[in-house]
């Protein structure tokens, strides 16, 4: 049996995320339907790297699934590129150990979010960032997002409806930087919770804006901020 990595791409404004729902178009579906064909018309579940939100887009996203065509790697990767939707790209396929898991064996995730800060929105920036007309104070923004980094019980960092018992998670690291009026959050960690970098994104500017002055700190079991709005602005990265 093989087993094989792939790394793709997707905009995902139009899916209800990565994993596979009853009641709704995602990734997963697409991906798996198109692959199956591709496959001979072998029934093939693919196991991702992490579930993704609503709209959520995906730089690199890793994902495994096993098979016993003899199909080259190169074969997988052209196929499925001629077949799927163009907001979703194959970007390498390789074949890998047996005891690979793209879920398990995941060092982490890196997610991106993004804004823009002009008073007129840009139509060419939509689903890609949030439009945000206040003054942003990048060295307020770069010294208080270091609060996140370490291990900490983010349990008022998620929203209602996650099923997460355990909700402790290492922050790698969070960065913040402003190109004109492109602001970038980039944040790694070795997992998130349902809508955490939403809510990590809108704590921030709670506090940009004066209305949370004090650092987060895990000792409060509870909302520090509002979640961030524009479900369409974030990229994921798998750290591999």
């Amino acid at each position: 049996m093989r087993n094989i990595k792939v790394t793709a791409c997707y905009r995902g404004t139009k899916y209800h995320g990565f994993q596979r729902q009853n009641n709704a178009v995602t990734i997963q579906q697409i991906i798996e339907d198109n692959l199956s064909v591709i496959l001979g018309g072998q029934k093939v579940v693919i196991q991702g790297c992490s579930r993704t939100d609503t709209g959520v887009h995906a730089l690199e996203y890793c994902f495994s699934f096993q098979t016993e065509r003899e199909i080259p790697l190169k074969g997988i990767e052209r196929g499925l590129n001629s077949a799927l939707p163009k907001d979703i790209s194959i970007l390498s396929c390789e074949e890998v150990d047996e005891d690979f898991h793209a879920r398990f064996s995941c060092k982490g995730k890196e997610y991106i979010y993004k804004l823009h800060c002009s008073e007129s929105p840009n139509p060419f920036m939509q689903d890609l960032a949030y439009h945000y007309r206040r003054k942003f104070n990048l060295a307020l923004m770069q010294e208080e997002c270091k609060a996140f980094i370490g291990t900490h019980d983010f349990k008022a960092f998620c929203s209602t409806g996650s099923d997460k018992d355990i909700t402790v998670r290492t922050i790698y690291d969070f960065t913040v930087e402003q190109n004109g009026t492109e602001v970038i959050m980039r944040v790694s960690g070795d997992g998130f919770l349902y809508n955490m970098v939403r809510i990590m994104v809108g704590t921030l500017l709670w506090i940009n804006e004066g209305k949370n002055s004090r650092r987060y700190s895990c000792r409060y079991n509870r909302k520090q901020g509002q979640r961030a709005c524009g479900k369409n602005r974030t990229c994921l990265r798998t750290l591999s």
